[in-house]
């Protein structure tokens, strides 16, 4: 309010001089593009404050893990799923978040098949919910020889990362007679004990069918950890679904990564544009969205949450 207020009154002195001569005062133009800038940031946190009051659900004061999925597209795609993980780590930093990317498997040429980021902080599951979905990329690839325009589709899935003390209510105990663990080769390119060991893990959870691997840690049991992490999330994500009545499984609310069941569009060319197909929210600053600039990227959130809040109401 102070900051609101002082911007306010220098605006107003700047103005009241601004009349008085015949010619703008230079020094006057700079107090008022000033203040237009504070005012601006103001109302921006003002708004954030209010969605923020929104974030009321089970658990979405929680940290959250990104898996990301290459679709349709072939290597676009992998790379595609490369540039989703950099645009919301870079968001998710430049907001303050912790990340780390938990795990991540590389694709044939470039990019990768799969990958899982891992942001905590407050409010931050709350925040990135409605980036679940089929997210789509029109461009010229670069491994086109043809230089010719490609679609590349990728899947962003979100779920929920509890915390000792955390949403207690939300703990999820997983029944180790439950579990299918089984070892294997990491794949890709390595350096000298690439592929000696099986070091990789993957475990499937028989009660739901639910599966989680990890190759990128040093060791198995540091796989493992990271692969119980990973099935933990989507245990949870599955009981917050099931208390909301969803009829359909959380994998299977995700859609085919194809045409006709997107959430955003990437246009790279022949013009630049990112658009929302929930919410009709665009953009043309397309690269500074997959940049993650929080500035860019925001408002796609911002407008995906209100219209979710308003769905459940």
């Amino acid at each position: 309010k102070d900051r609101y207020e002082a911007a306010i009154e220098l605006t107003a002195l700047a103005e009241e001089e601004n009349k008085d001569g015949d010619t703008a005062d230079p020094e006057n133009v700079q107090i008022l593009e000033e203040c237009a800038v504070e005012i601006e940031e103001l109302a921006s946190e003002a708004q954030r404050f209010a969605l923020e009051l929104l974030l009321d659900g089970p658990a979405d004061k929680m940290g959250c893990l990104m898996e990301f999925t290459a679709g349709a597209g072939g290597t676009e795609s992998c790379e595609f799923s490369m540039m989703l993980l950099n645009m919301y780590k870079n968001f998710a930093d430049a907001r303050g978040y912790s990340t780390a990317i938990l795990d991540t498997v590389p694709g044939q040429e470039a990019g990768i098949r799969s990958g899982v980021l891992k942001i905590t902080g407050d409010n931050v599951y709350g925040w990135m919910r409605t980036e679940t979905g089929v997210h789509r990329l029109v461009r010229i690839s670069p491994y086109d020889t043809q230089n010719r325009r490609q679609t590349a589709f990728a899947s962003v899935a979100v779920t929920p990362l509890g915390s000792d003390g955390e949403e207690s209510n939300m703990d999820i105990e997983i029944d180790q007679t439950d579990l299918v663990i089984e070892t294997y080769r990491s794949s890709g390119p390595g350096g000298q004990h690439a592929n000696t060991t099986a070091s990789a893990v993957r475990i499937l959870h028989t009660p739901t069918g639910l599966k989680a691997s990890s190759q990128s840690q040093r060791s198995q049991h540091q796989n493992k950890a990271a692969a119980l992490m990973v099935l933990k999330s989507r245990l949870m994500e599955m009981k917050i679904r099931e208390k909301r009545q969803e009829k359909m499984a959380f994998i299977e609310s995700l859609g085919d990564t194809g045409w006709g069941n997107q959430i955003r569009s990437y246009v790279l060319n022949p013009y630049q544009m990112v658009k929302d197909h929930r919410t009709n929210h665009e953009t043309p600053q397309a690269e500074k969205v997959l940049a993650g600039e929080p500035k860019f990227l925001s408002p796609f959130l911002e407008a995906s949450l209100l219209q979710s809040d308003s769905e459940q109401t």
